[in-house]
């Protein structure tokens, strides 16, 4: 959620700008798609951040989550920064260790739901 947070905070010129120097060297990922990705992460990372912090609609949370990561993740290695792929895997395996484990989440909306 404070990715999504911090890029919207900086706002949609910093985040392009980052993006831009980020993929400069990286040709199977066009700099038409940048602009659009720029656009739509934050609120994406931020508005799935905020349901997993409240544990509302956690199985959509994390599915769309793990979506996102994956489009993260195919950026990354097309980029081949490999500490962040890394990264990117531990984060995908807890996205997981979570969604195959969401009956025990009880500290959560959904689970005062019952759901």
């Amino acid at each position: 959620m404070l990715h999504g947070v911090s890029r919207l905070m900086a706002g949609h010129a910093a985040f392009l700008a980052y993006l831009s120097h980020y993929f400069e060297k990286t040709p199977a990922v066009p700099a038409s798609l940048l602009p659009a990705f720029a656009w739509a992460l934050p609120p994406v990372e931020t508005t799935l951040g905020l349901l997993l912090l409240l544990g509302l609609w956690t199985r959509f949370a994390l599915i769309a989550g793990g979506l996102v990561l994956m489009a993260l993740a195919i950026g990354t290695n097309l980029a081949q920064d490999w500490l962040v792929a890394g990264l990117q895997l531990i984060y995908a395996f807890l996205y997981y260790y979570l969604l195959v484990h969401r009956d025990q989440n009880m500290v959560s909306i959904d689970g005062i739901w019952g759901r």
